[in-house]
């Protein structure tokens, strides 16, 4: 058996990264930029009000009370393109261009008017309320990095940036076929003994949340003729991906269909609960992760290994998501497998995270995975753990 991180290595390390396309702005969210993105412009441009008042020369109101008269208005796009003079002021609003001259601005609660005659009645500071040229980025400053997947807040500055169009990483294409004569899909009648096909939907649903296309075949018979005909639809594609027919069994088919037609395989049994059965090779140049037939470990092990492919994929560079809470109830001696166990989340009135793990961890439980809110993970032969204590965490975001 390899361990968790071997198989997380030798699994990144035999994956390429896909080459780039250019999408415009409203089709970039959630996408993985390809490149990193320097501004195209300065914001603010030039030097503009913080507030609605009054375009102002400092040395006109050090003394206060003191009356300056008005001689135009600044508003956004359609600035004041005069000169301030001495004992002159503009009315200026929020987000406006400042007039040349002026080097303050004087909220509008400071003052009193009459006509076209300003009253200063508060003193105050040099460059008051302006938000000078580049406060928040200037042009040729690089704002977003390769990797990075682009959220509402990146789109919106994007645009401020002057930038139409992005360079991304193409998404996967990701063959997905679930194993077994016992499935049937959702919605079709099923005989005694078959049971309802879970896996390959979840598949589906979990490459499209980290950026991937999939392309579900559907289920294989346990058959190496059934099995086959469904390969060779996943030529072409980025990665195979297989649910069910990897462990020991008569019915497994998934290995030895795989290694009659050229399967090279990376490797096969990892050291972990629950996932142990997960393989991983090539099938001529397509990359095949095998993932176990039940449902929560198809879940977990999609989690850990088929999201690391799809973002090396992506040349992502997402945040890791390993965290520490307190445990809520106590935890035994673990043995020679790393184990991954379903739990609760609750947040203590000071802020702490309380982790409590079901009292069952059967991996055919479907239930209480869509309950968990994330896994404790235990390291190999971790030793006894306490209410109380720390523990690593994976957050369970599929």
């Amino acid at each position: 058996m390899i361990s968790v991180q071997g198989a997380l290595e030798k699994i990144v390390s035999n994956l390429p990264t896909l080459s780039d396309e250019l999408v415009s702005l409203p089709n970039a969210l959630g996408r993985i930029l390809a490149k990193s993105i320097s501004s195209r412009t300065t914001s603010p441009p030039f030097a503009i009000s913080a507030m609605d008042g009054y375009a102002v020369r400092f040395q006109d109101v050090m003394k206060i009370p003191t009356s300056l008269k008005q001689v135009g208005v600044s508003a956004t796009g359609r600035p004041f393109l005069g000169t301030l003079d001495v004992g002159h002021c503009v009315r200026i609003y929020t987000g406006a261009m400042l007039p040349d001259g002026a080097d303050t601005v004087v909220i509008q609660e400071d003052t009193t008017t009459e006509k076209n005659m300003v009253t200063i009645t508060s003193i105050s500071k040099l460059g008051n309320w302006i938000r000078k040229a580049g406060l928040d980025f200037s042009k040729g400053d690089y704002l977003l990095g390769a990797g990075q997947m682009l959220s509402a807040r990146d789109i919106g500055l994007l645009a401020a940036m002057n930038i139409a169009w992005v360079a991304v990483r193409r998404r996967p294409q990701v063959a997905i076929i679930s194993t077994g004569d016992e499935l049937v899909m959702p919605g079709e009648p099923a005989e005694f003994g078959q049971i309802y096909s879970s896996n390959g939907l979840f598949l589906e649903s979990f490459v499209k949340g980290m950026g991937g296309s999939p392309v579900n075949l559907g289920i294989a018979p346990d058959t190496k003729t059934g099995l086959n005909s469904l390969l060779s639809c996943a030529v072409g594609k980025d990665i195979l991906v297989t649910s069910g027919g990897a462990s020991v069994g008569d019915f497994d088919f998934v290995r030895e269909a795989l290694g009659v037609d050229g399967l090279a395989r990376g490797f096969y049994k990892v050291a972990m609960r629950p996932g142990k059965p997960l393989m991983f090779g090539h099938f001529g140049a397509l990359p095949v992760l095998g993932l176990p037939g039940n449902p929560v470990s198809t879940a977990i092990t999609a989690r850990i290994f088929l999201r690391a492919a799809i973002e090396k994929l992506l040349g992502a560079n997402l945040k890791k998501d390993i965290k520490m809470a307190v445990v809520g109830a106590d935890l035994p001696e673990n043995d020679e497998r790393q184990d991954y166990i379903r739990a609760t989340v609750k947040i203590n009135s000071d802020g702490t995270h309380v982790v409590t793990p079901f009292s069952r961890q059967d991996s055919a439980m479907a239930a209480t995975l869509a309950k968990a809110d994330c896994l404790i993970v235990r390291s190999p032969f971790s030793k006894p753990t306490k209410t109380g204590e720390l523990v690593k965490i994976l957050d369970l975001n599929c």
